[in-house]
């Protein structure tokens, strides 16, 4: 196809700002789709786990038709945990919709990715979505938007940009603040007059930078990217070279070539500049690659992409009741499936642990990492993972940390307490502003701090406080913070837990599991708001005498258990506690199974502390 007729375009926004939903109408009246058939909600959040959270965690290509141009669209992450994939991405496009909430305004993501598309040049269309809530505040947004691109240096060219207002959900958009739209034409015309042509020579020698790398059974590695020169055809000769390696050379042959039409990866025999391609055959590929002919092999600046913050141990699973549930249990399995994410995941780093069945996996944030270990415990993978911990870093001789950039939006009532909270977690406030009822509230907290705190704020603000967080860089130690403040119900002994058992246990604390569970001397099986651990017998039977009779157990009534989510659990940890993970349950634990090497263990610690002290 013409590269004048080819628009490549990034749809870029906070989480839950419209963004696949608004991909999904551009799909539908880009005639994707037949007339009678039946599209479902977010079609482009394929996996589960996107339609179980209501997020996109990976970004996708698709295309459409409109007026003779073909639309490249790439739907990206909102969650900032995910900034990796925005990234990356950003690379392979010439212009991108910047989505943002008619309510909320502009987000902690929205500034991160609006940030990266600027440094990197791109066109932007900013879209008002949500324009028919009730509430919506559009002049309001749109000055913030504005002051946004002022804040990030943006040219003026930039601060020119294209508003576009639109609902998504009911399929319609509009060029003007006062009118309603009638369907999508005034968005697509607008990506048609704005978003620029790519650019590049179809004469010169082929090159194509690799941003997005997958795997397929059938036919390997598959290296996605944008063509920047150049042709391609099937059967071609390639070098592949790595602007960060310069001796990375690896020859290899083009095995097949497929485009995007609509949502479906469709064979080709030969691409030109501008096309987003998919390509098979190249074995070694990695994201950031640069695949060329050998008639110029000068790799393809790629920016590094930023570093991890958080870090978790993943290990094999050693407990009592270990490999009765999972498919893949061995360190060997653990292995291969953590360094091949790797590969995928820019924003993941993974290294060998202290011991020969435990790893070091690095991420963005407490998300990131659990998306990662809820997909495998869904292929049937059982380990156990440590409690999250920042990366340290020394700058210029000085310990730093990072640092979280938060917003907290919450009924007026509440801020006292979120300010105390924010307090004890070494909190610095920004700024406030208050919108009807609620206020907006903006910190500088340090990113251990905010470990475990989402629970928190719901019970705090009755459900309706809203939180979002993006990495704002490093900063100097802000000193230590007491990160729990509530102890730990663990099980005495292995067995079944038993009606009885749990009836004298629930007085301590709340519980986490009801009767006929599986437990094990060491487990975790509730939470005690006092602070500190206690020991529990759940498996305690009601001995029969000739004053008791064992019926009478019905009589005993059972407080609901709380049922901890992936995350609640993560959130939950402490030091001494790691978390046993299966395809079918999870289990916190003490490293430490037997109470009295705990005890010792404690008493070691104290001694340690006392001495440090004196």
């Amino acid at each position: 196809m013409n590269k004048e007729k080819i628009r490549n375009v990034a749809i870029i926004a906070h989480v839950d700002h419209g963004k696949t939903s608004l991909v999904n109408e551009l799909l539908k009246q880009g005639n994707v789709f037949r007339d009678n058939q039946s599209v479902a909600d977010r079609v482009m959040d394929s996996n589960a786990l996107e339609r179980e959270r209501g997020i996109t965690i990976l970004s996708k290509n698709a295309s459409c038709m409109y007026d003779g141009f073909k639309i490249n669209i790439v739907d990206t992450p909102g969650h900032a945990d995910f900034g990796g994939e925005v990234e990356r991405v950003l690379k392979m496009v010439d212009g991108a919709l910047l989505v943002v909430d008619a309510f909320e305004g502009p987000m902690p993501q929205t500034r991160f990715v609006l940030e990266r598309a600027l440094a990197l040049g791109l066109k932007i269309i900013v879209v008002v979505n949500k324009t028919d809530r009730p509430d919506a505040r559009l002049k309001e947004v749109v000055d913030e938007i504005l002051e946004l691109f002022l804040d990030l240096d943006a040219s003026e060219e930039q601060l020119n940009s294209p508003f576009v207002f639109a609902s998504a959900r009911n399929g319609v958009a509009s060029r003007s603040i006062t009118e309603s739209g009638r369907s999508m034409q005034p968005l697509f015309q607008t990506i048609i007059e704005h978003i620029p042509a790519p650019s590049g020579d179809e004469n010169a020698p082929f090159k194509m930078l690799v941003s997005s790398a997958e795997h397929n059974e059938y036919v390997g590695k598959l290296a996605v990217g944008k063509i920047g020169n150049g042709v391609v055809s099937v059967g071609n000769q390639i070098v592949l070279t790595n602007y960060h390696d310069a001796d990375k050379s690896v020859k290899s042959k083009v095995v097949s070539l497929f485009t995007y039409d609509g949502l479906k990866r469709v064979p080709a025999e030969s691409a030109t500049v501008g096309d987003i391609v998919c390509i098979s055959g190249i074995e070694g590929v990695m994201i950031g690659d640069t695949v060329c002919s050998e008639a110029d092999t000068a790799p393809i600046e790629f920016v590094k992409i930023a570093e991890p913050s958080v870090e978790m141990t993943f290990m094999v699973n050693d407990s009592p009741l270990a490999g009765k549930e999972g498919k893949y249990v061995t360190s060997r399995h653990l292995r291969d499936r953590l360094y091949k994410e790797a590969v995928k995941d820019l924003s993941l780093r993974v290294a060998d642990g202290a011991t020969a069945d435990s790893f070091v996996v690095c991420g963005r944030g407490e998300m990131h990492l659990s998306i990662l270990i809820e997909t495998m415990r869904r292929d049937g993978y059982e380990f156990a993972v440590s409690m999250p911990k920042v990366l340290i870093k020394t700058i210029d001789g000085v310990k730093c940390e990072p640092v979280d950039r938060v917003f907290i939006d919450v009924p007026e009532a509440c801020v006292g307490t979120i300010m105390s909270k924010m307090g004890t977690r070494k909190g610095e406030l920004i700024d406030m502003t208050p919108h009807g009822s609620r206020i907006k509230m903006n910190f500088k907290v340090p990113a251990r701090g905010m470990f475990g705190y989402q629970s928190e704020l719901m019970t705090d603000t009755k459900g309706e406080g809203v939180m979002s967080s993006v990495f704002d860089g490093y900063e100097p130690f802000k000193g230590e913070i007491n990160r729990r403040e509530f102890g730990s119900l663990v099980a005495h002994e292995d067995g079944e837990s038993i009606v009885y058992g749990l009836f004298n246990a629930q007085e301590r604390g709340t519980l986490f599991i009801g009767a006929g569970v599986p437990v094990y001397g060491g487990m975790v099986v509730g939470l005690n708001p006092r602070g500190d651990d206690i020991v529990v017998n759940v498996c305690k039977r009601k001995h029969l005498t000739n004053t008791r009779s064992s019926g009478s157990d019905d009589a005993l009534k059972l407080i609901t258990p709380m049922r901890m989510t992936l995350e609640d659990c993560i959130e939950f940890l402490a030091d001494d506690e790691i978390l046993e993970v299966t395809p079918k349950s999870l289990r916190i634990r003490k490293r430490l199974l037997d109470a009295t090497a705990r005890m010792r263990e404690r008493a070691k610690m104290l001694g340690l502390g006392k001495h440090a002290n004196e």
